[in-house]
């Protein structure tokens, strides 16, 4: 459960993506004098969908590298020896993501 909620990060930075990034002139009619890329609206989407694109990446990326982590935790049922590492691993990325998500809260 914990790579379950740990998942709805890169999720969410894609879900972002799509709206910010690819239907930015949707989300926010203008004015665009005070945008990243303004004061056009074409300057403002290509900014906002150059910033997303590398995000984007790094969030499918990220969602790979949960799915590898959770077939190596899974794989005592499987029958299989997990050493210490995966656990680790998963206990640090849950404490960044909460340390993430907190962050995160605070800025808004």
């Amino acid at each position: 459960m914990p790579l379950g909620l740990l998942a709805l990060i890169p999720v969410g930075v894609e879900i972002l993506f799509v709206l910010r990034g690819v239907l930015y002139p949707l989300v926010d009619r203008g004015p665009y004098n005070h945008s990243w890329g303004g004061p056009s609206v074409g300057g403002a989407w290509l900014a906002h969908f150059g910033v997303g694109v590398p995000l984007a990446v790094a969030g499918v990326g990220a969602l790979w590298l949960l799915g590898r982590l959770h077939s190596r935790l899974a794989g005592w049922i499987w029958g299989r020896q997990v050493g210490l590492g995966p656990f680790i691993t998963a206990a640090a990325a849950s404490v960044g993501g909460v340390a993430l998500v907190i962050a995160w809260i605070h800025q808004l």
